[in-house]
C-alpha cells in the first residue's frame, strides 16, 4: 500500500511480541526474527488476554497478532491494546491465514496498522514489522481493495455520511482517494505533482481531521465514506 517511511532513528532494535495459540507458528517466526540485528522477539503470547497483558509488561514496538485464538481473539486483544493508556505507541500487525476473512475488516476498524497473509515470504514479514514500526501502516496488496470493497458495501447501513469529509481541503479529499486506492506518498506526489513531502503533509492533516489513528484507517474512511468505490 505504501513505499518506504521516513522513520526516525531508532534507540534500539524493533521489539517484536508474537500472538499466536500455536506454539510451532510462534516457533517460526521467531527463528526467522531472531536473525535479523534490528528486530528483537520480547516475548510470546498464546491467546488475546495474554497478549494485551504481555503488551502492558513488555511495551513492544509492534505485536504480530493471531485471529482466532481461544479465550479472547485477535481482535478484541488490538481493541484493547489500541484504547489502553500508555500503549498508544504499539503497533498491531494482524496475520490471517484467510484472505477473505470478515475478522481483517473488523481488525482494521479496531486500530490495527495493517495485515499480512500468514503465507507470506520473509521478505515481506520483515518489510511489514519495519514499516509498521516506523508508524506507517501496511496493507496486502492480495486482498485490499476486495476485501474492503466486500465488506463496507455490506455495512452500507453503517457507512460515514459525506459531511464527513466536508472537514478536508479538495486538495486533502483528493490525496486520501489515493491513499485509498493504495498509493504511497511518492505515488501520490507523482500523481498530483506535489512533493512527497507535501503528500505526507497532506495525508498527516487528513489523519487529524477525521481523526484517523493511522494510514490503514485511511483507507477504510475512503471506502466507507464512497470516496472510493470497489
Amino acid at each position: 500500500m505504501n513505499g518506504e517511511p521516513d522513520a526516525p532513528e531508532r534507540a534500539g532494535p524493533i521489539k517484536v511480541l508474537l500472538v499466536d495459540d500455536e506454539q510451532l507458528v510462534r516457533s517460526g517466526f521467531r527463528l526467522l526474527l531472531d536473525t535479523e540485528d534490528d528486530i528483537s522477539v520480547v516475548g510470546e503470547a498464546a491467546t488475546g488476554s495474554e497478549a494485551v497483558a504481555k503488551a502492558y509488561a513488555l511495551r513492544p514496538d509492534v505485536v504480530l497478532m493471531d485471529i482466532r485464538m481461544p479465550r479472547m481473539d485477535g481482535i478484541a486483544a488490538t481493541r484493547e491494546i489500541v484504547a489502553a493508556a500508555g500503549l498508544h505507541d504499539v503497533r498491531i500487525l494482524i496475520l490471517t491465514t484467510y484472505d477473505t476473512d470478515a475478522y481483517v475488516f473488523e481488525g482494521l476498524q479496531a486500530g490495527a496498522s495493517g495485515f499480512l497473509l500468514k503465507d507470506a515470504g520473509p521478505t515481506e514479514l520483515l518489510h511489514a514489522i519495519r514499516v509498521v514500526a516506523a508508524g506507517d501502516a501496511l496493507l496486502a496488496p492480495r486482498i485490499t481493495r476486495r476485501l474492503i470493497g466486500e465488506f463496507t458495501m455490506r455495512h452500507k447501513a453503517h457507512q460515514a455520511a459525506e459531511d464527513r469529509l466536508a472537514v478536508l481541503t479538495d486538495r486533502e479529499r483528493e490525496v486520501l482517494a489515493l491513499v485509498g486506492q493504495g498509493l504511497s506518498n511518492d505515488e501520490i506526489g507523482a500523481a498530483l505533482f506535489l512533493s512527497p513531502a507535501t503528500a505526507r503533509t497532506h495525508v498527516s492533516h487528513a489523519m487529524v481531521k477525521l481523526g484517523a489513528r493511522d494510514r490503514a484507517q485511511l483507507v477504510v474512511i475512503a471506502y466507507r465514506t464512497g470516496l472510493v468505490t470497489p
